[in-house]
């Protein structure tokens, strides 16, 4: 019995002595993780967007983003190579200013909007817009011209006689007058026909007075581009013929106008003249001829 019990005893020491030795080779063999109290890197701060630029958030549209900043969707889209203005994403950079218009930051300053979109305020105007503005032009491009055959064609569009769009009254003179042409002013003659010096006839009169077309036609240059003539009016009247109106103070035709014989056309004045007069021209394909051989006797 004591030999039982002895035997027992010692294998419950093994068993214990087996178990010590595993769970010391076990702690042996285990590797500790270093520890590690570094704390990663900040992210790089957000960078603002440069000026006429506009980095899309969440809930915005390319409609929203255009009234904020007084654009039109279609300039925006230009701008950004957009062909579908859906597809704008979220921190998608958008140029909301014209390029090369948006150092300085004014160009594209944001409009505040009151909730549904409305800009409730006037969009700022941009710097230069002033300069920007395109003067009127007030004389002639070229300047006024010197009189001469070329100058005088060049009245026409195409440097050419005429032909009305819209049939005018036709006037067929004769080679001498018999009632068929008309005096433009009420004055008297005071410098006569000279190829060289004067191409037509000057009548005198007072500042004001009124200027009669000759004869019916369609006015077909009505300005002031032929130096020497002032503000000057001129009919055609047929295929050969034109009447001319020179150095009036105001003009009552308009170029195109169909006029009839008779009916006044402008206000005899002293424009780049000496005195007040009217100096009236009839010209036979473009070649001035003696205007008394055609005006009624007085």
């Amino acid at each position: 019995m004591k030999d039982i019990e002895r035997f027992t005893k010692q294998r419950r020491v093994a068993a214990a002595l087996l178990v010590a030795a595993a769970v010391s080779s076990g702690c042996a063999s285990r590797v500790t993780a270093p520890v590690h109290d570094s704390v990663p890197p900040p992210s790089a701060a957000p960078q603002a967007p440069a000026a006429g630029v506009h980095v899309v958030r969440p809930g915005d549209t390319l409609l929203a983003i255009a009234r904020q900043y007084g654009q039109t969707v279609a300039s925006l889209a230009a701008w950004n190579g957009l062909t579908d203005p859906n597809q704008i994403h979220v921190g998608q950079s958008l140029r909301v200013a014209p390029p090369g218009q948006d150092a300085g930051g004014e160009v594209a300053t944001a409009i505040p909007v009151a909730p549904g979109g409305v800009a409730v305020a006037p969009v700022p105007a941009t710097p230069g817009d002033a300069a920007a503005v395109v003067p009127i032009k007030q004389t002639p491009i070229g300047g006024r011209q010197p009189y001469s055959d070329e100058a005088w064609a060049k009245l026409s569009p195409n440097g050419a006689a005429v032909q009305p769009a819209t049939p005018a009254p036709a006037v067929v003179p004769p080679a001498q007058g018999n009632g068929d042409w008309l005096w433009p002013a009420k004055g008297k003659p005071i410098a006569g026909f000279n190829e060289t010096t004067n191409k037509g006839v000057d009548i005198a009169g007072s500042l004001g007075d009124p200027v009669y077309a000759s004869a019916a036609g369609k006015v077909v240059y009505a300005g002031s581009g032929l130096r020497g003539y002032g503000k000057l009016v001129v009919i055609k009247h047929n295929q050969e013929y034109n009447s001319v109106y020179a150095h009036n103070q105001k003009l009552l035709v308009k170029e195109d106008d169909v006029v009839a014989k008779g009916q006044q056309i402008a206000e005899l004045g002293n424009t780049e003249a000496d005195r007040p007069k009217l100096h009236f021209e009839i010209r036979k394909q473009g070649k001035a001829v003696d205007p008394m051989k055609y005006l009624p006797a007085r």
